[in-house]
């Protein structure tokens, strides 16, 4: 997000992006076990790297910092969002993280829904995720009339599917 001007934060994250993260790492052995098993126990296949590509290659990943983006706007639910030609109103949709946010176009039915759902295992044992609330944000985005959803990661997908994977989340983690 350094790289941007205009960066729109939901109050309950705007203290991560403040200060420069030196713990940014994406090497399986310097995170803790319950991470791995967490991101295991979702469906996900950890390697010795999180990821695959670099921006170069003498690229350090153990070394690497993310600099400081303070947030240009803090939103909350609720705010409005408007591109001139295009409104979207701002949901707080916590549980993967506590500022999770999505985008909502009523009068398009799209969601814009970040990390909050995708069609990929959910990730709901991080560090500040919280499945209870998780829960609710997924009744929440159960009943949402959505026509299309475009996901913080993986493909895009139709109102149908978001109604599936927010009930399969229901099933599994629902008390």
């Amino acid at each position: 997000m350094h790289e941007f001007t205009d960066r729109v934060v939901h109050a309950d994250e705007a203290h991560e992006l403040s200060s420069a993260s030196g713990n940014f790492s994406m090497m399986r052995d310097d995170h803790p076990v319950e991470l791995i098993a967490g991101l295991q126990r979702a469906g996900y296949e950890v390697g010795p790297c999180f990821i695959t590509a670099v921006p170069h290659a003498d690229f350090n990943l153990r070394t690497f910092v993310c600099p400081a983006a303070p947030a240009s706007r803090i939103v909350r639910e609720g705010d409005v969002i408007d591109l001139g030609n295009r409104v979207f109103e701002v949901m707080h949709l916590p549980g993967h993280s506590p500022g999770s946010l999505g985008l909502w176009e009523a009068s398009t039915g799209i969601l814009f829904s970040g990390d909050a759902i995708y069609d990929g295992p959910l990730l709901d044992e991080l560090p500040g995720s919280d499945i209870a609330t998780y829960v609710t944000t997924m009744r929440r985005l159960e009943a949402l009339p959505a026509r299309i959803v475009h996901a913080g990661h993986d493909p895009s997908f139709d109102g149908a599917r978001l109604r599936h994977l927010a009930r399969r989340y229901l099933e599994r983690r629902a008390y």
